[in-house]
Parts: C-alpha cells; sequence; structure tokens
C-alpha cells in the first residue's frame, strides 16, 4: 500500500514520515506535543491502515533528542502494533531506536522499550560532535 506522510518538526513535535512503499516509520526530534492524541492519532491510524498491505520489511526508525510520558504511551502503542504485525508474518519489523553516545537516559529508554517488546531493537548511539 502506498502510504506516505512527512510532517516537518516544530518546537513541541518531531518529524514524522512514513513511507509505506519503503517500509519506513520514522520519529526524529523532540517530542513534547500539548496535546499528544492529535499528533500521535493520525499517524497511529495510518500505521493501522499500512498493516493492512506492509511491506515485506519494516523499519520504525526512532531518533528522539527528549520525549515525555505521554509520548511515551503513543510511542509504546505504536510499537505494540507494530509488534502484531511482526507476529502476524506478513511483515519482519525492526526498531532502530538511535540515541547519542553520551544520553544515557535514551539509551535506557530504548532498553526499556526492548524490554516490552517481541520484535528485534536495535539501539544505535550517534556521535553528536
Amino acid at each position: 500500500m502506498e502510504l506516505f506522510l512527512e510532517l516537518s518538526p516544530t518546537e513541541k513535535t518531531p518529524a514524522v514520515t512514513v513511507d509505506g512503499g519503503r517500509g519506513l516509520i520514522a520519529i526524529s526530534g523532540c517530542s513534547i506535543p500539548e496535546n499528544a492524541d492529535r499528533f500521535y492519532g493520525p499517524i497511529q491510524d495510518l500505521a493501522e491502515r499500512y498493516a493492512q498491505q506492509p511491506a515485506p520489511r519494516t523499519t520504525l526508525r526512532v531518533e528522539l533528542s527528549y520525549f515525555n510520558s505521554s509520548s511515551s504511551k503513543y510511542l509504546l502503542d505504536l510499537m505494540k502494533h507494530l509488534s502484531d504485525l511482526h507476529a502476524s508474518g506478513r511483515s519482519s519489523v525492526t526498531l532502530e531506536w538511535w540515541y547519542a553516545k553520551d544520553d544515557l537516559d535514551m539509551k535506557e529508554a530504548g532498553e526499556d522499550y526492548r524490554s516490552l517488546l517481541d520484535i528485534p531493537v536495535k539501539l544505535k548511539a550517534r556521535d553528536d560532535d
């Protein structure tokens, strides 16, 4: 299914790319939206539509500098939805959790998500020099 969405980042919301043809969902930046449901709801709806006819491989790439607790809930919901897709065998789903090499809180958040999910989670440190 050829789904495509691209949202530019703001001070409070991350950049989001959903490219159904490439099997990519990417979220990057800072996620502290005033209304997380309004921001993440359409992304989750699109992910549900994507799951009906997914690419053979799906990558969820998360590269956040910071996120609040309401964003955490929506991110986990999205990850669990993709984990269900992975379990169905219709797409091989991988989570790439990127964090700054010296940001131990974000690394720990990725480890926490890994413990909650039944998909491969790759923790990837990047240099921010």
